[in-house]
């Protein structure tokens, strides 16, 4: 989505090891998927901006992009391309969700209406399409945003629009023509049923409100879950009893200095509060956000606005757009940002998520997901299967053939190891029979003993059994009281270190209706077999597979390390005045005393072309190194102090520099790693956010060479100078003369202080 202009723009964090490495994470426990190389979309699209994915019943992975061309020089824009894939690495274009003359009734066709940000959900039987609408009829006024829905029997469409928007423009402060930005819509359904909808951006804020049961209507009071000025594009998902908000910062569309990065924040309430790993609320001025995506030197920057899936193996994979530096715009030198779709793994670690544990965007090849291993029954049950007792195929409106019982009936194959995943979309004819997977299964009865996980319609319950008769071990999970179980759901049961999970969902995007957990017993091996069973007639099954789990990776990409203190390059600052190597620009009105440097913000500024702004610089050696500052500067919390600002630069020359400043934008405190760079020729400037600040923060730049000579240079923040957030990664051409040091601008009204200015060398 499209922030307001800053004069200084928003940012996101991340880990390091070096900057943009790759991850050596070992064996998996699983076979590796197809293959790739991002982006995925470069086989139909050019462009293909924050998309969502789901997997169709008919076993199709579809994903849906925001309005705009797909093609250099296409001209023609696409109103919510649809795209679909076998394997989620190898897409192809199937058509649009809307045109001209299907747009909402209520979008403003005369002032230009787009149709952005989609979410795409299965609920009840029906695919629903979650859309912002840039312009509307509600109201006589321009730019007045609102969040529509479309329905449609398959992924493809015919979509439906209601007749009224979902949630509809929200009036802001400031008179006629101004609306709170009612953007990027994120759908998720509770585990007692109710229906829920996040929407909104940086004007207004994420805010999450109750919707109908039908979906189509907000009702009940909404709650706002982040600070206005920082986040937009939510997604959210539950796992082990957390809701995750993941939501993007900085400015989307800035060409080759886009930072558009990803954080997270977590809450066991569904509307919250959300706060980061370190405990940091996102609904407060100094707002938290834990780093899951941004910027990391390589080919990729404004890596955002995310989507999540979980291929049949059990392994989250990320989906997002980001931008190529060397190739940012989709026609020429400006205009719309080429934003392809992007494809990574998603790994938790420690109970917070990060893509490729810590290393970010990829751009080599990479081992992709297990995602064309489910079974369809096409025109029945293939090789290697066995049956027992009776199923027979049957067609459906969307998950086409499929397999129905006729009794008593179980489909099973052999187990591919321990650690095992089996999914299915299933439904229930009305009546008393269940539905269910199974694994370690040694008979060939629907109740021989193994690990069970059944839809029981007349307990209303998610029901995990190990073994059979006495010595059975169950859990159980009530399900939704109105849950229609005539309509498909999707049912998963995973086994992962001795641990049984089953889950049944609307979907599979990541909000669980029931969710079971159950420690595996000794005498109920692995050993044996796995697939679907059935108690009775009626139970409907589509898209079985059985697969080796995925093994999670569980530890970081190691963070670089500052190394070796040289005293000779920094200053403590400890003498009464500057100690030598300093090199003063433009005059800067400092003191030092009492062992601080204290400076003044200034009316003055590097972005741009008057580059009136004082700097304090000094040399860093040519090889890697790590500058660090500690830094207090009272620029209070929630009022309007644009742009006050203190911190550490990197500086070739005032066109080309990355600047990290504790910086007051809007209401919001925020570390801002900023960079201007010279292209096409003007000076774009674009930044990416860190972490949280305190009154006092710790400030880091670390850096090093890439094999191609050129120089990467990412961030870190500090609240206690022990716990580090790292941040995204800004690049300088190869031979650059770099140098680093402190500002101190954006505005008067406050005093950066410095207690030093630290420089590491490499550990020998």
């Amino acid at each position: 989505m499209i922030p307001r202009l800053l004069t200084v723009t928003l940012t996101v964090a991340l880990v390091l090891t070096a900057p943009g490495a790759a991850v050596a994470t070992g064996d998996r426990g699983r076979p590796d998927g197809t293959p790739y190389a991002n982006p995925v979309s470069a086989g139909f699209a050019d462009t293909y901006a924050d998309p969502a994915v789901i997997r169709g019943k008919d076993g199709w992975w579809y994903a849906y992009g925001t309005t705009d061309p797909l093609r250099e020089g296409e001209g023609t824009r696409h109103l919510v391309p649809i795209s679909r894939s076998a394997d989620l690495v190898t897409w192809e274009y199937v058509g649009d969700a809307f045109t001209e003359d299907t747009l909402p009734a209520w979008a403003d066709r005369e002032r230009g209406a787009a149709v952005w940000a989609p979410d795409i959900r299965y609920v009840d039987g029906q695919y629903r399409l979650y859309v912002v609408v840039t312009q509307t009829t509600v109201t006589a006024e321009a730019n007045d945003s609102a969040i529509g829905v479309a329905t449609a029997p398959t992924p493809t469409g015919p979509w439906t629009a209601t007749e009224q928007p979902v949630v509809g423009p929200r009036h802001g402060s400031g008179g006629s023509d101004d609306f709170l930005w009612t953007f990027d819509p994120s759908h998720v359904v509770g585990p007692d049923g109710t229906e829920h909808l996040f929407y909104g951006s940086y004007y207004g804020g994420i805010w999450v409100t109750p919707l109908s049961d039908d979906g189509t209507a907000a009702v009940g009071e909404p709650v706002q879950v982040t600070i206005d000025n920082k986040y937009e594009g939510a997604y959210v998902v539950r796992r082990d009893g957390w809701w995750y908000l993941f939501a993007s910062s900085a400015n989307c569309c800035a060409g080759p200095t886009t930072g558009y990065s990803v954080h997270v924040g977590r809450s066991r309430d569904l509307t919250g509060p959300y706060v980061d790993r370190e405990g940091v609320p996102l609904n407060q001025s100094r707002a938290g956000g834990t780093p899951v995506l941004a910027p990391n030197g390589n080919r990729w920057v404004g890596t955002g606005h995310n989507a999540v899936v979980t291929d049949l193996g059990g392994q989250d994979w990320m989906v997002y757009h980001a931008i190529d530096r060397a190739d940012p715009y989709l026609d020429g030198t400006d205009g719309i940002n080429e934003r392809p779709m992007l494809l990574d793994r998603l790994d938790w670690i420690d109970g917070w998520p990060t893509v490729r544990a810590g290393a970010w965007a990829s751009e080599g090849r990479e081992a992709g997901p297990v995602a064309d291993g489910a079974t369809g029954f096409h025109p029945g049950i293939p090789r290697g299967w066995t049956t027992w007792g009776r199923w027979v195929a049957t067609d459906g409106t969307d998950a086409g053939r499929h397999l129905v019982s006729r009794g008593d009936a179980a489909l099973t194959r052999a187990v591919p190891g321990r650690d095992v995943r089996v999914e299915a979309d299933v439904r229930l004819d009305p009546g008393t029979s269940t539905v269910g997977l199974t694994t370690g299964h040694r008979g060939r009865s629907p109740r021989a003993a193994g690990l069970t996980a059944t839809v029981d319609p007349v307990a209303r319950a998610l029901v995990l059994t190990a073994g059979s008769g006495r010595s059975a071990v169950r859990g159980t999970a009530a399900l939704p009281a109105d849950l229609d179980l005539t309509d498909w759901h999707a049912l998963a049961l995973t086994v992962r270190g001795g641990v049984a999970t089953a889950e049944l969902t609307h979907a599979r995007l990541g909000d669980p209706l029931a969710l079971v957990t159950l420690d595996v017993p000794r005498h109920v091996g692995g050993s044996g077999r796995a697939g679907a069973v059935a108690t009775g007639p009626g139970a409907h099954v589509d898209n079985l597979s059985v697969l080796r789990a995925t093994r999670p990776v569980t530890e970081s990409v190691p963070p670089q390390q500052p190394g070796v203190l040289d005293p000779a390059l920094g200053d403590e600052l400890d003498g009464g005045a500057l100690g030598p190597g300093w090199t003063t620009v433009r005059d800067p009105q400092v003191t030092v005393a009492g062992g601080v440097l204290r400076w003044p913000t200034e009316a003055t500024d590097l972005v741009g072309t008057v580059n009136d702004a004082g700097l304090l610089l000094r040399d860093v050696p040519e090889t890697d190194w790590v500058a660090e500052t500690r830094l207090t500067i009272d620029l209070g919390t929630d009022t309007v102090r644009n742009f006050q600002q203190g911190g550490i630069v990197a500086y070739v020359d005032d066109d080309r520099w990355a600047r990290l400043s504790h910086v007051a934008i809007w209401n919001t405190r925020q570390t801002e790693f900023g960079t201007e760079q010279p292209y096409a020729g003007r000076l774009p400037y674009g930044g990416t956010i860190v972490g949280p600040p305190a009154e006092t923060t710790w400030l880091r730049l670390a850096h090093r060479t890439d094999d191609a000579g050129e120089h990467e240079v990412q961030a870190f923040t500090s609240t206690d100078g022990t716990t580090w957030v790292a941040g995204g990664v800004w690049t300088f051409p190869a031979g650059s003369d770099l140098r680093v040091g402190l500002v101190s601008h954006g505005g008067t009204g406050a005093t950066a202080q410095f207690d030093y200015l630290r420089v590491y060398r490499p550990a020998p």
